[in-house]
């Protein structure tokens, strides 16, 4: 190319050369005679050849400018050559590659926008624009950008085929005159592909008014799991909702997925907390339904209600737990949320823990219903009160053929009356009748839930059932105690019957269920400052006995909650609540520390008690089985009057196949420093990734708190945990 332009030039110089040298002869053409026909003759060649010069003269300039732009075509041509060299030279298998990509790429550009492979771009941030597309084959989508102030965050952008959708973005913060920005949805997969929903974008904060919430997370492919709820933003008068989570696609469950857990509610300083997000519903075939989120706390209003679990696919799956309420120094605990509901073969989920509160404990959260085969889930416990009384427990969930779920312990009480038990759940046709749950512990014991009945064909009632009025049943009750009696007396536990629950206000264990069928009892609440009791091991066809609530105090340490009790193939046991104080710190009762042997989940870990110190640390979620099922979720950091606030517990690990990690817990609020969000657990080698991290704590004079790390993402397959939002500050830093 630069030869080329060498010798248009030349051309270029001799042909202005020729032309010089034909200008005095064409240009004044002399008359041939004196005549007038001769001179004008002689004009009109001249004025010709003077047209010819002027022409000439611009295809000269013509000509200059055209080689100039050939020599710097060529410059350009050498440069990029020079490069491309370089670029092979160091990695040539890349610039292979790209070049073929971008060759497949080019007709789906050309007639959709949108490549056939490749990763969608990012949305600018502080413009709440949205993220763009992955490939229709293979692509993540664009994460969404984070809103300006005032502004919602934008929307993830969508898989492909195979891919995950982009995570919504955080929502703009709120100032005086502006509301704070909701979180952007996360991006859908493509269907009927086999692709992840992203995860929503948190909500924004607002130190003058209420917190944005939370975006809902997208929904997962043909194949894909179900994105995580955005947490809702923190705001003075009013938390900010949690999102809710995206739901499993047609054949999730068939990699070990299914509904996206729900979006913890925002922290309020002055009002109510946000309500955690409800879990999504899991796909047609297979998958669990995703976790409620927990409820928002308050530090003088009233707590937060937890989300309701998701329901499981029609076909197989378990429903998700309901997200504990949240808490409230000074007023009422939130609710916990409700199960979710197990259809055709499927336990029912968890309910959620009330949460504690200075004036009133928030009720637990009733157990979900199981499917034709499985467990009903176990009612939440009821929240702690300094002042008033303790939140009423939840009520477990019937069955058709299995257990029904055990009632939820009442919360006790520093000052008040402790609250009633929950209602032990029905097994209609074979399976026991789940325990009542214990009354509360308090100034007056609250009274014990009624048991459940056991099935028509096989079982035994639960604990504190009422008299049966059949002579039928009455008989069938005596022939099982009679087949229990000498197992008992050779082992120590029976073969059918559920293990009895702890006394309230002593700590006591409760007792491990039958080797087949027996529901471990519940642990029993610590007295004053003491820890609770550790729930009771399971059968084999059965779930572990929750952890009794840790003892309250008025002059010194609240007790520690008590761990979950271990399982057969049912889920482990949700880990007590640690105890409240007046005085001094409460530590958050420890999770399940493993689930089922094949097929379970773990349990959730404890809320952490609050105190005019330091607040409790959340007990950390309970590890799924070895092989399959969803890990629990870290309990929240207890809140602190005039300290720091507690650590959010860790959430479980999944299984080492399927499953999806446990959410951290949220840290807990403190006036001189939040706590610290709870790390997310891992995923397993399919199917969703890690868990998200728990949103650091909410301070009014000191330093917000770090949010906690996402959990890491499956070996093959999964999204890794969204990371925690770092916690707001009044007057100090906020949190990372």
């Amino acid at each position: 190319m630069t030869s080329a332009a060498t010798d248009l030039a030349a051309l270029g110089s001799n042909l202005g050369a020729a032309r010089a040298a034909a200008a005095s002869q064409t240009t004044s053409v002399l008359a041939a005679a004196e005549d007038e026909v001769s001179a004008a003759i002689a004009a009109l060649f001249s004025t010709q050849g003077q047209r010819f010069q002027a022409l000439s003269a611009q295809a000269a300039a013509f000509h200059e400018q055209f080689v100039q732009v050939l020599n710097t075509g060529a410059s350009s041509y050498a440069s990029a050559e020079a490069a491309n060299v370089a670029a092979f030279a160091a990695n040539p298998a890349q610039t292979v590659g790209q070049d073929l990509l971008n060759a497949i790429n080019a007709p789906s550009l050309a007639l959709t926008g949108r490549p056939l492979i490749g990763n969608g771009a990012n949305g600018t941030p502080g413009t709440g624009q949205n993220g763009r597309p992955g490939g229709w084959l293979l692509g993540i989508g664009g994460a969404g950008g984070s809103g300006a102030p005032g502004q919602n965050g934008g929307n993830g952008g969508s898989s492909g085929l195979l891919g995950f959708g982009g995570p919504g973005g955080a929502g703009g913060p709120g100032t005086a005159t502006m509301a704070a920005g909701n979180g952007g949805a996360g991006g859908n997969s493509f269907d009927p592909g086999f692709g992840y929903g992203g995860a929503g974008g948190a909500g924004g904060f607002n130190a003058f008014g209420a917190g944005g919430a939370g975006g809902p997370g997208g929904n997962g492919g043909g194949g894909g799991h179900g994105g995580a709820g955005g947490p809702g933003g923190n705001g003075l008068t009013i938390g900010g909702a949690g999102g809710t989570g995206g739901n499993g696609g047609l054949f999730s469950g068939l990699i070990g997925a299914g509904g996206g857990n729900g979006g913890a509610g925002g922290f309020s300083d002055a009002g109510v907390g946000g309500a955690g997000g409800a879990g999504g519903n899991a796909g047609l075939l297979a998958g669990g339904g995703g976790a409620g989120g927990a409820g928002g706390s308050s530090h003088t209003g009233t707590g937060g209600v937890g989300g309701a679990g998701g329901n499981g696919a029609l076909l197989l799956g378990d429903g998700g737990a309901g997200g504990a309420g949240g808490t409230s120094q000074t007023g009422t605990g939130g609710a916990g949320g409700h199960g979710g509901t197990g259809y055709l073969v499927g336990d029912g989920g968890f309910g959620g823990t009330g949460g504690a509160g200075g004036a009133q404990g928030g009720n637990g959260g009733a157990g979900g219903n199981a499917g034709l085969l499985g467990p009903g889930g176990a009612g939440g416990a009821g929240g702690a009160s300094d002042l008033g009384t303790g939140g009423n427990g939840g009520a477990g969930g019937m069955s058709l053929v299995f257990n029904g779920g055990p009632g939820g312990a009442g919360g006790s009480s520093l000052s008040g009356a402790g609250g009633p038990g929950g209602a032990g759940g029905n097994a209609l046709l074979m399976g026991n009748g789940g325990n009542g749950g214990n009354g509360g512990f308090g100034t007056a014991l609250g009274t014990a839930g009624a048991g459940g009945a056991g099935g028509l064909l096989l079982g035994v009632d639960g604990f504190n059932a009422p008299a049966s009025t059949s002579p039928l049943h009455n008989l069938q009750q005596q022939v099982l105690h009679a087949i229990d009696a000498p197992i008992q007396a050779v082992t120590g536990r029976p073969l059918f019957a559920n293990g009895a629950p702890g006394a309230p206000g002593t700590g006591q264990p409760g007792a491990p269920g039958g080797w087949l069928l027996g529901v471990g009892g519940d642990g029993g609440s610590g007295g004053p400052g003491l820890p609770g009791g550790d729930g009771g091991i399971g059968g084999l066809l059965a779930v572990g006995g929750a952890g009794g609530a840790g003892g309250n105090s008025s002059t010194g340490n609240g007790g520690a909650g008590g761990a979950g009790g271990t399982a057969g193939t049912g889920n482990g046991g949700v880990g007590g609540n640690g105890g409240l104080t007046t005085a001094a710190n409460a530590v958050g009762g420890a999770g399940g520390l493993i689930g089922g042997l094949i097929t379970a989940g773990g349990g959730a870990g404890g809320v952490g008690g609050y105190g005019t110190g330091s607040g409790g640390a959340g007990g950390p979620g309970g590890y799924a089985s070895p092989l399959f099922g969803h890990a629990g979720a870290g309990g929240d950091g207890g809140a602190s009057a005039a300290g720091t606030g507690g650590a959010g517990g860790t959430g479980g690990n999944a299984g080492l196949l399927t499953g999806s990690g446990g959410d951290g817990g949220a840290g807990g609020f403190g006036a001189t420093g939040g706590g610290g969000g709870g790390t997310g657990g891992n995923g397993a080698l399919i199917g969703n990734g890690g868990g998200a991290g728990g949103a650091g704590g909410y301070s009014s004079t000191g330093t917000g708190g770090a949010g906690g790390a996402g959990g890491s993402a499956g070996m093959l397959l999964g999204p890794g945990g969204a990371g925690g939002a770092g916690g707001f500050s009044s007057t100090g830093t906020g949190g990372a």
